[in-house]
């Protein structure tokens, strides 16, 4: 457990101390996710594993809270996230030193952090990056169930069973978007 800086943020009502991100939780589950300015479409294993979490609200009886940062600016991560249907809050650290102390400095990677509260001191009790991200997520545990797996190369299969390249199951951006986001068959109501 080791204590972070006191950073401010940008949530969609303006700046907001980390402390008070955890809406008054004493637990926070923060997803860093990766960003190129910019760009049209950002990192889709981000996109898919974010897509995951629909309903959180159960959170709340573990004293718990899950929110997505970036190092984008807000207005441009809010127009993401709708336009790929994610519901959770966003927020921005664009500008500070947040990302960089929380292993997903800008310009780098994603990662995936656990916080407590104490009044307002804030502590980081986990943190992964990479594969270990899988973990928290229910896409590949349910994938590795199949009898075929996630079919990529990298499995011992038998002769004859479908492979191809690591993640070439994983939505895109692009088709997180056009299932889950805002423009789905022209509603946000219609969900697949």
């Amino acid at each position: 457990m080791v204590e972070v800086g006191d950073h401010t943020l940008v949530g969609a009502d303006g700046p907001v101390r980390l402390a008070d991100i955890f809406d008054g939780a004493a637990q926070l589950i923060v997803y860093h996710h990766m960003w190129s300015p910019g760009e049209q479409w950002q990192c889709g294993g981000c996109t898919s594993f974010t897509a995951q979490f629909t309903r959180l609200d159960f959170l709340a009886n573990y004293d718990a809270r899950f929110v997505v940062v970036t190092n984008a600016e807000i207005g441009e991560a809010s127009a993401y996230r709708d336009r790929v249907g994610n519901r959770m809050p966003w927020f921005s650290a664009a500008g500070t030193t947040f990302g960089a102390e929380v292993d997903a400095p800008e310009g780098g990677g994603f990662a995936l952090n656990v916080f407590l509260r104490d009044g307002d001191r804030v502590f980081r009790t986990y943190s992964t990056t990479s594969r270990g991200v899988e973990q928290a997520a229910h896409t590949f545990p349910l994938v590795d169930l199949l009898p075929f797996g996630r079919q990529e190369q990298w499995q011992d299969s038998p002769d004859g069973w479908p492979q191809g390249p690591a993640y070439a199951g994983w939505l895109d951006s692009p088709d997180v978007a056009e299932r889950y986001g805002t423009d789905a068959a022209g509603s946000e109501a219609v969900r697949r």
